[in-house]
């Protein structure tokens, strides 16, 4: 079987190939035929010479894997990762915290600022979140600035707290809620709901009158362009980066013009609370004006929950250990439901993070009463995260056409698995309803699958091999295995599931005639592949409408064979 479109000379003839094409009707091919940047043909090698011509690039894959560019759907280029901080990823002690920071500040002793990422919370122990007096002893009387893993909490210590100004009468801050120690009343050094006003754009732009370098434009834009970097690297030819204001789009605008923005991009903007239908008009417009198949602008971030590792997340029953403490919700959830409708009416598309299995119901609630208020739409609003649900809502998410946003990677055991904050603190009876994965597949659910990068690693291969394993990166136990999904089922999520989350199915997420030649060859047939094997591999060559924009550094000059 073939699909062709108009014969005649191909730009670009590939062959020798195993194509899964993500595409039910015709589901492998051996060759495709590319022109003027989309795809003209598919078929067998016999037939391919058809469309080769003397000025035909013709290469020869030599067996290897082919798939649609990946698509990832949740990915935080823009807030990236900054070779700048103190790296903490993989520091699951206070004395090994204590120890990078320590060599940073003695490499760098005329640094203004200390800054850090990727803080795990468990490197406390006893589930307690740090304080200023765990950094004082290395940090002195320089201003050090920590971020987690999730960019959801900051840790500040005692010249940060003087510097941002936070006292025990000033904790609402602009860029998150300084927590306070119950008898004292004094600022501890935990910030909690970084991610929500930290990231907005008023919040950024306090961190950079108040002269924290990690929020200056420059910085900004150095970690944009490394993880576009990445991102072409691992294959993904379009980024859903989740969470902007207007004054990032700057950003997008000038990594283009530089040839940074290799992949394409779908920027979402931020709705925190207090969004004013003045700036609705202004997303409005942004999105009239961002809107070719390289760099659109249009859907909207909100949160209903924070998160559970340090208990902000919104449980229907206490956090374990606790008597009452459920965390809260940003909105009541009569509010959430008028707001999710307004915005729903206006035409919009929403993409909610909830991480508690309260969170994820009253957003379910809000997109039902937004049908019942303005009739059924082809909305596909997201949830974003999933990670608690419980087994009475699973069924919704295909009723009501909304789209399960999820990052298998954070599922992995030595992440949130038994021994971790995420699974201590929901308890073991609640860990069957964690990041259930296969139940909202097989209940008809449409999964985007993404990375939360910088929350985890941006490798596509490294979310396949969770979502199959739920085991560790480096083998082991798997945790609620009952949950895994098979390897189509996974890619499929990385490209199709993506692309229709994202109104881009009629253009990407399967090799398609018609479609954007957007696609990888990879090292390693991850079909047939052990699991353990998928780790590792590499796309050799990346193409982006029927362009290489990538080369693997042990691919060589040739073209492959």
């Amino acid at each position: 079987m073939t699909r062709t479109g108009i014969n005649g000379q191909a730009d670009l003839l590939l062959r020798g190939a195993r194509i899964h094409t993500v595409d039910a009707e015709l589901p492998e091919a051996q060759a495709m035929a590319v022109r003027d940047g989309r795809i003209v043909w598919l078929g067998d090698d016999r037939d391919a010479a058809a469309w080769a011509g003397p000025d035909t690039r013709v290469i020869d894959a030599g067996g290897r894997l082919v798939l649609p560019g990946f698509i990832d759907a949740h990915n935080h280029v823009r807030l990236g990762s900054d070779a700048a901080c103190v790296q903490l990823a993989g520091a699951d002690t206070l004395t090994e915290v204590h120890a990078r920071i320590r060599a940073w500040h003695t490499a760098h002793p005329d640094a203004e600022w200390i800054e850090a990422e990727a803080f795990d919370y468990s490197a406390l122990g006893g589930g307690r979140m740090p304080t200023a007096a765990d950094l004082d002893p290395v940090t002195g009387d320089t201003p050090a600035f920590v971020l987690s893993y999730d960019v959801h909490t900051a840790w500040l210590n005692t010249a940060a707290l003087r510097r941002l100004g936070i006292t025990r009468d000033r904790t609402h801050l602009p860029f998150g809620e300084a927590q306070a120690d119950p008898e004292s009343g004094e600022p501890t050094g935990f910030v909690k709901n970084f991610a929500i006003q930290g990231l907005s754009r008023e919040g950024h732009r306090a961190l950079r009158e108040l002269g924290v370098p990690w929020a200056s434009a420059e910085r900004q834009y150095g970690r944009l362009a490394r993880s576009l970097d990445d991102a072409i690297g691992h294959g993904i030819t379009t980024v859903v980066e989740p969470q902007n204001s207007l004054d990032d789009l700057a950003l997008f605008e000038r990594a283009r013009a530089e040839g940074r923005l290799r992949s394409r991009l779908v920027a979402a903007l931020f709705h925190p609370r207090g969004t004013t239908d003045a700036d609705l008009d202004e997303f409005a417009d942004a999105a009239r004006r961002y809107a070719d198949d390289r760099l659109r602008v249009g859907p909207l971030k909100l949160y209903i929950d924070d998160v559970v590792e340090p208990r902000t997340a919104a449980l229907l029953e206490p956090y374990a250990g606790c008597r009452h403490h459920r965390g809260d919700t940003f909105y009541p959830p009569e509010e959430f439901a008028g707001l999710l409708a307004k915005l729903d009416a206006r035409g919009f598309q929403c993409f909610v993070h909830a991480t508690g299995d309260r969170g994820i119901r009253v957003v379910l609630d809000a997109f039902e009463h937004a049908r019942q208020a303005n009739g059924v739409r082809d909305s596909r609003h997201q949830v974003v995260h999933v990670e608690c649900l419980d087994p009475a809502d699973t069924a919704r998410f295909a009723e009501l056409g909304v789209v399960a946003c999820m990052q298998p990677r954070h599922c992995a055991p030595e992440v949130a698995g038994p021994g971790k904050d995420w699974a201590d603190n929901v308890g073991a009876d609640r860990w069957h309803k964690a990041w259930p994965m296969r139940s909202l597949h097989e209940a008809g659910a449409v999964l985007a699958f993404s990375s939360d990068w910088n929350v985890a690693e941006m490798d596509p291969m490294v979310g396949i091999y969770t979502a199959v394993t739920r085991r560790p990166l480096g083998g082991g136990e798997a945790w609620r295995p009952e949950e895994t999904v098979d390897v189509a089922t996974a890619i499929h999520g990385y490209t199709m599931g993506s692309a229709y989350a994202n109104f881009l199915e009629d253009d990407r997420g399967s090799l398609t005639v018609g479609k954007a030649a957007d696609f990888v060859v990879l090292s390693r047939d991850i079909l047939d592949a052990a699991p353990e094997d998928i780790p590792g591999t590499v796309p050799e060559l990346v193409f982006v409408g029927g362009e290489e924009v990538h080369r693997h550094a042990d691919t060589g000059d040739t073209d492959l064979g």
